[in-house]
């Protein structure tokens, strides 16, 4: 049994961490931590975990502890993650890894030199849906393929309009934003159905230097982008279109994938109304035919609802694998490392004006 403390239990990890675990028998949330102590205590008892705790550092440390999940603001990993790996812990951390490729190295480095496991919940990677159309591709359903299209909606992010809670996220020192949260997640899933992009060209339009704070008449300034408008190459030749725009409306269509071959065109979008292309099942088209996700693709419980849950719970299957063979997971930390470097490159693709080689 894998004992699992949760840090950031009150948040995200409420509606997707904690349901994924409590599914699967291999692992036992022994700890949760918040902000607050009362936060924390709540946490536990809405979850039926033994300890709570409003210190990272003595979650980390405490013996019924074996794996420390990471699922606190992106400004926050650093320190959480660094605590683990104090602790000798393993480690689940969410996407983004750090705020910047820099920061993500650091943790990379860090985790190998501890000598624990460490994997990212990059929810694409694990998705039915992504690895049922990687399948297809790879035996060869729509030939050699030849261009990738992704028109995805960014929303909550690059509006003139923020949340409350995503205030912090208007600064680009905090790493959350349109291009580094949305981008990033789907880019992940593009590249886990058609391999990796190797050069980038883009552009990052910022409309709003200023947004209301939704509910208030406070306007703050913004310095971070509306939209993302990538064009690029990927490892196999084909080519790459992408465009995540932000917005305020509520998510509607969320995305269009569509995969170009020499003999037909495979074509994804929703199966659920408003699920972004890492969270839930895929609508998938060759042409005329409908096709079905089969069963084999998916590794969770059934009592595991689809979307962010059961991506998840598939990635700590991973994770428990991994553990039992004495070997790192997919994706690890290293996996976020090139993926932060990818995003870097969209960045300086964009400040330059040109075509950036992807590290």
């Amino acid at each position: 049994m894998i004992r699992v403390g949760v840090v950031g239990a009150g948040g995200w990890a409420n509606s997707s961490h904690l349901p994924a675990l409590a599914a699967l028998e291999e692992f036992d949330v022994t700890a949760v931590a918040t902000t607050d102590q009362a936060g924390a205590d709540r946490a536990a008892a809405a979850h039926g975990v033994r300890h709570a705790f409003a210190d990272v550092g003595e979650l980390a440390a405490h013996p019924d502890v074996d794996l420390v999940v990471v699922s606190v603001k992106t400004p926050g990993h650093a320190a959480v993650i660094r605590a683990a790996l104090a602790a000798g812990k393993h480690v689940v951390s969410e996407w983004p890894l750090g705020v910047d490729a820099d920061e993500a190295r650091e943790l990379t480095e860090a985790a190998v030199a501890a000598g624990v496991v460490h994997a990212v919940v990059l929810q694409g990677h694990h998705s039915p849906s992504a690895r049922f159309v990687a399948d297809l591709l790879a035996e060869g359903r729509i030939g050699t393929l030849e261009s990738v299209a992704l028109v995805a909606e960014g929303a909550p992010f690059g509006g003139n309009r923020i949340w409350p809670d995503l205030v912090f996220s208007l600064d680009p020192s905090a790493g959350t934003n349109v291009l580094t949260i949305m981008a990033g997640h789907f880019l992940a899933a593009l590249e886990r159905v058609a391999g990796p992009l190797t050069e980038v060209s883009a552009r990052l339009p910022r409309l709003h230097d200023r947004v209301l704070v939704t509910g208030t008449e406070r306007i703050v300034p913004n310095a971070t982008p509306g939209h993302v408008l990538l064009h690029g190459l990927l490892a196999s030749g084909a080519t790459a279109s992408v465009v995540v725009h932000g917005g305020n409306a509520s998510t509607q269509d969320a995305f269009l994938l569509k995969l170009v071959g020499s003999e037909g065109t495979l074509t994804a979008t929703p199966a659920q109304p408003g699920t972004f292309i890492h969270w839930g099942d895929w609508n998938i088209r060759i042409g005329d035919d409908v096709l079905a996700v089969p069963d084999t693709c998916r590794t969770v419980p059934d009592s595991v609802r689809s979307g962010p849950p059961a991506n998840i719970a598939a990635l700590y299957q991973e994770v428990a694998r991994a553990l039992a063979e004495a070997r790192q997971p997919y994706p690890g930390f290293d996996t976020a490392l090139r993926h932060h470097r990818l995003l870097a490159a969209v960045e300086r693709s964009a400040a330059e004006g040109t075509a950036q080689r992807v590290a």
